[in-house]
């Protein structure tokens, strides 16, 4: 095999990739205990060699071209190869490290995701996490996030989507709310109810409640005088606060059914969800500390469910609190 790589031009991809990853020539000296001097000259040493680009450079900030953003993810992967390599041989394996960066929407992230991390942290405490909780719809290639949590998440070809669990949905009101209101007793009588609305982000449009009815799967556009848009929870606030009905995820008003502060409507007509999916890019070999994380989370939230038997159903509510 004839070598193509001497040990300066592998040390000038280092020094790349820690240059796009921090934004900053001066950032990744200091990462790397150089000047940035030398860091400038490692990446003119590559763009000459590869003939392109890789940053736009300004007096203050510098960006990835697109040539040097698809050359990172190739070093990128390359490096992190290299590394595991190092792992497997040296016996390091039994302890991954690094840094994960995730994405996971604000229900997921507080209701399911976050409470499980720190156990995992203790079984792994050389892996840091990097935890995005947003409902803003990132691009994992773009934005350099490892991995994603995302509902109703469609195939992509670029994507890999491991199934964790269906989120079941529940409509849910305050019981001074249905004091004050009534109970529907029907899907029609939601007509005649202030229903939250909630606007999808990736749409901008209300999204319709799902409902089963007959056997068939039936959609139900909310209308009130709320609505609210980005966070879900935003509309599970104001069912607490008496504001009206509300369809959201089971796992987010468990305790509060438990309890009775909220009380389950239409439960004949319940039995919808949404699939919930960890994704992360197609073909890309994840490193001991993906595979491990990946691992987890199938084990400890895969096909998991909200239990249901000790949440307070309306008719249970209506025996106490019927209106006189």
């Amino acid at each position: 095999m004839q070598r193509q790589f001497d040990d300066v031009l592998l040390g000038s991809i280092e020094l790349f990739c820690l240059a796009a990853e921090a934004g900053s020539f001066t950032a990744a000296a200091n990462q790397a205990g150089v000047t940035p001097a030398a860091v400038s000259r490692s990446v003119a040493r590559l763009e000459q060699r590869l003939g392109v680009r890789l940053f736009v450079r300004s007096t203050r900030s510098i960006r990835l071209t697109e040539g040097g953003s698809a050359y990172f993810e190739e070093c990128r992967t390359a490096l992190s190869l290299l590394s595991e390599a190092e792992r497997r041989v040296s016996g390091a394996q039994s302890q991954p490290s690094g840094t994960l960066r995730i994405s996971v929407p604000t229900t997921y992230g507080h209701y399911r995701l976050l409470p499980v991390l720190p156990e995992f942290r203790a079984r792994f405490p050389l892996i840091k996490l990097d935890i995005q909780v947003s409902n803003q719809n990132i691009d994992l290639h773009e934005e350099r996030f490892d991995f994603a949590i995302r509902f109703r998440a469609q195939p992509e070809s670029r994507m890999v989507a491991r199934h964790l669990e269906e989120a079941q949905l529940v409509v849910i009101a305050h019981p001074d709310y249905l004091k004050r209101a009534g109970t529907p007793r029907t899907l029609d009588d939601l007509a005649d109810h202030q229903c939250i609305e909630f606007d999808l982000p990736s749409t901008g449009r209300p999204i319709p409640w799902l409902f089963r009815n007959g056997g068939e799967d039936v959609e139900f556009h909310a209308r009130g005088g709320f609505r609210c848009a980005d966070d879900v929870l935003g509309g599970v606030t104001l069912a607490k606060a008496g504001g009206g009905i509300f369809q959201t995820y089971r796992f987010c008003v468990a305790a509060e059914l438990a309890e009775g502060s909220l009380v389950e409507l239409l439960p004949e007509h319940a039995g919808r969800s949404r699939p919930v999916s960890l994704m992360y890019p197609h073909g890309k070999t994840l490193p001991s500390r993906g595979r491990v994380f990946v691992d987890y989370l199938m084990q400890t939230l895969a096909h998991s469910s909200t239990p249901r038997k000790s949440d307070v159903r309306a008719a249970d509510v209506l025996t106490a609190r019927r209106p006189e």
